[in-house]
């Protein structure tokens, strides 16, 4: 087991020391570990299927309607009568917690859509019908993936770039300041639209499109160590003993530079997380259909009639964003040298 520093126990022992910030993270850890497996809580299929002594795992693997008694060779409908009444007398299945995925439509309610919260629906259902409970554990779990993965990709072009003008100084350092000052100058969330608009975006398409602006963030201060640091004995005596310029970036001075970035992190992941969800709000964002938090916001500002939708979005964006901020704020005061 590898050993921690003196530096390192140090800044172990502030973060511990913060104890909104080192419970936020263990409450949000768990959360989002509960979202990765959000087929086993929410789903139209059952966990387990036992049919005539076979086992079936229908979360896994699409069994087709032919296999329990059924006409079609498609994958079987666990929610049809047919289908529930012949597996009910030949066996048994298991159901996930909520029996609804994030685009299943419950045609069985007693009141149109959108229906209030009630034993079968926990949360309601939204004006398509969908159950907003699992709609607001996929839209988690969506909304954390693509803030991490935004957030990585941030700090890998903000740093490189930070690195880059900070090191070398001179003309690419001036060319690099303009380029950020005139680029950072952009009307964002406007261009984030119009280019959502011209092309139908997806994951992947929205992660490239915010990119392109989110990762200024963290030049400024990984510039500013490595403009402070570039000039220091050991940077100079691993330069006087032939060490080129890369390994003397990576290996001596951004190790000092990753305490900002650190630092930084968590408040990037919330801001990519409340860009995702202020596109979903405008219609700019995931296609439709897609379990999104901004989504449920946009039904919950039509249907004021539903306070179900505003509440439940509203409570799990400030749930989220909270422990985040709390979680920054421990990891700043970890990396803090005056605190003890």
């Amino acid at each position: 087991m590898m050993s921690l520093t003196p530096i390192q126990q140090r800044r172990l022992r502030n973060f511990r020391n913060n104890r909104r910030g080192f419970w936020s993270l263990w409450i949000f850890l768990a959360l989002f570990g509960l979202s990765l497996v959000a087929e086993l809580i929410a789903n139209d299929a059952p966990l387990v299927v036992s049919y005539q002594g076979d086992l079936y795992f229908p979360v896994a693997e699409a069994v087709p309607e032919e296999t329990f008694g059924g006409f079609l060779p498609s994958e079987a409908d666990y929610r049809d009568s047919f289908i529930a009444d012949e597996i009910k007398a030949n066996g048994w299945m298991l159901w996930p917690p909520i029996r609804f995925s994030y685009d299943t439509i419950n045609y069985d309610l007693d009141v149109p859509s959108p229906a209030p919260p009630s034993s079968e629906n926990w949360l309601g259902t939204d004006d398509q019908g969908r159950d907003v409970a699992a709609r607001v554990i996929y839209g988690f779990r969506i909304s954390v993936l693509f803030g991490l993965t935004l957030t990585i990709a941030s700090c890998i072009v903000g740093v490189a770039v930070g690195a880059i003008q900070g090191f070398y100084g001179g003309k690419i350092d001036l060319l690099g300041q303009r380029f950020i000052e005139v680029w950072s100058g952009l009307p964002v969330l406007y261009l984030l639209i119009i280019l959502s608009s011209i092309v139908q975006p997806n994951f992947w398409w929205l992660l490239g499109i915010m990119l392109l602006f989110s990762w200024m963030g963290l030049v400024d201060v990984v510039r500013a160590e490595f403009l402070r640091a570039r000039n220091f004995e050991y940077v100079r005596a691993a330069r006087a003993l032939g060490l080129g310029n890369r390994k003397i970036m990576f290996r001596h001075i951004l190790p000092n530079a990753m305490v900002a970035t650190l630092t930084f992190m968590p408040f990037i992941l919330t801001g990519a997380i409340t860009g995702l969800t202020s596109l979903d709000f405008l219609g700019f964002g995931l296609p439709s259909g897609s379990p999104s938090l901004g989504e449920l916001i946009a039904q919950g500002k039509a249907n004021l009639h539903a306070p179900w939708l505003g509440i439940s979005a509203f409570v799990s964006l400030s749930v989220m964003l909270t422990l985040l901020v709390f979680v920054g704020e421990a990891v700043r005061d970890a990396f803090d040298p005056r605190k003890n």
